[in-house]
């Protein structure tokens, strides 16, 4: 049983609540039973396990019998240790560190979704569980992005980054060599005067979704077509994810075999 929070282990765990931590190991810690479990149910296994006996629920015992049975060595915490490594506030009693994935990048991607400069962690999670929901190859992130890999991003995206291939760019040239020459860019721009529902998006696509208070940067708005989602209220425009999902269903919508005939 861990009983202090100076434990190098739970110092370990603690270093990855930080991007510079967490891309330094190439590891990340994510606590909560619902998370850990999607985790887990993608195929993804712990490097590290944690929990404290007095906080697990029936689903977090389950939970850490199949991790011990996929050969996790776990640890036990006091719930006051646990506490200092969750960033809820009621831990649920299991965290783990896990490798960060490397899924490999499509060869010929056909639709992807691409994060340029969305710095809310809630809206860039759900964009990316709704890109893989929608049926996306990929999403690439832009400067000025969140991390995917964020405790609030990783919640919001319910672990779709461990599904999903993600990459994280420093520059608009590291997006664009991840493009290919033939896949068209749309940005959503509350502005534009094409309607999203004109888009072909059976045609290899990638939608742009930007910042909801300073818009698309420079290189988003040279690399794609602007493209708006028509209101009918007062509203000047949506928020960035919903308008996001909203699009990225509808090139979904027009992909589905029973819908290229009524094109």
């Amino acid at each position: 049983m861990i009983t202090s929070s100076a434990n190098p282990a739970i110092k370990e765990a603690r270093r990855l609540a930080t991007r510079k931590g967490r891309y330094a190991a190439g590891q990340v810690f994510v606590e909560g039973v619902r998370l850990a479990t999607d985790i887990w149910r993608s195929g993804a296994l712990p490097e590290r396990l944690f929990y404290a006996p007095d906080l697990l629920s029936p689903e977090g015992r389950q939970l850490l019998a199949e991790l011990e049975a996929a050969g996790c060595r776990p640890l036990a915490c006091t719930a006051t240790v646990f506490a200092s490594l969750s960033e809820t506030t009621t831990p649920q009693g299991i965290g783990a560190i896990w490798p960060l994935p490397q899924l490999p990048w499509p060869a010929q991607p056909s639709l992807l979704l691409i994060l340029d400069g969305v710095s809310d962690p809630g809206n860039a999670g759900t964009l990316v569980r709704s890109a893989e929901a929608a049926g996306c190859d990929g999403v690439l992130l832009a400067p000025g992005t969140v991390d995917p890999f964020n405790e609030k991003t990783l919640r919001a995206g319910m672990s779709a980054q461990f599904r999903l291939p993600t990459r994280v760019c420093a520059s608009w040239s590291e997006v664009e060599l991840l493009l290919p020459p033939t896949l068209r860019c749309f940005v959503a721009d509350a502005h534009a005067r094409t309607p999203y529902t004109a888009v072909d998006w059976r045609l290899p696509a990638a939608l742009v979704v930007c910042n909801e208070a300073h818009g698309a940067s420079s290189e988003a708005s040279r690399r794609s077509a602007p493209v708006t989602l028509p209101m009918l209220g007062a509203g000047e425009s949506l928020n960035a994810a919903v308008a996001g999902a909203v699009i990225l269903f509808e090139a979904a919508r027009q992909r589905r075999p029973d819908s290229r005939n009524s094109q």
